[in-house]
């Protein structure tokens, strides 16, 4: 009797919700729009969140996700970070062509080989946006840049569960 009213009750005949194929794309779109809250600072400490939960999606579900969602995606996220048109285009689709690549070279992955291919990911993103800012003489030290790279490697667990109940929810579970 205890047992039984502690489980969850079953939904039986439940299935993902109506718009389950876009909501993947919805919540990276939703996180690339943060950059547009007003948040002044100048030393730009906050993650790229699009980023973020562009790639807790792909590390969490390959199959909702079509190869060629990086490109619009990258654009939008270009529009509302301030980075150069074509940016986030060429990272998000290569960052989709190396986990394509990494997911068919390894048998399987846990948390921590998660944690650490998402860190050497956003490293990757924040040297390149470093490299891009350099390239129009707007670079800081590099120095400055390591703040919103400590932070968004630690902050990634925290976005990657976040998205893992938005997932749960989007597949009625």
């Amino acid at each position: 009797m205890v047992r039984a009213a502690l489980t969850p009750p079953r939904r039986i005949g439940q299935g993902p919700s109506r718009f389950a194929a876009y909501v993947p794309a919805i919540t990276v779109v939703t996180a690339s729009l943060l950059a547009a809250l007003p948040i002044i600072s100048t030393s730009g400490w906050y993650p790229d969140f699009g980023f973020l939960v562009f790639i807790s999606w792909r590390l969490l579900r390959a199959d909702p996700w079509p190869a060629w969602w990086a490109a619009p995606l990258g654009f939008v996220n270009d529009l509302f970070t301030g980075y150069p048109i074509g940016f986030s285009i060429a990272l998000w689709s290569s960052t989709m062509l190396a986990l394509d690549l990494i997911d068919r070279r390894t048998m399987w992955r846990d948390y921590w080989i998660e944690w650490v291919l998402a860190a050497v990911l956003i490293a990757i993103n924040e040297w390149l946006q470093w490299r891009v800012a350099r390239l129009a003489d707007a670079a800081p030290p590099f120095v400055r840049m390591v703040p919103a790279l400590v932070i968004s490697i630690c902050i990634f667990p925290a976005i990657a569960w976040v998205v893992s109940r938005v997932d749960a929810w989007r597949l009625g579970r």
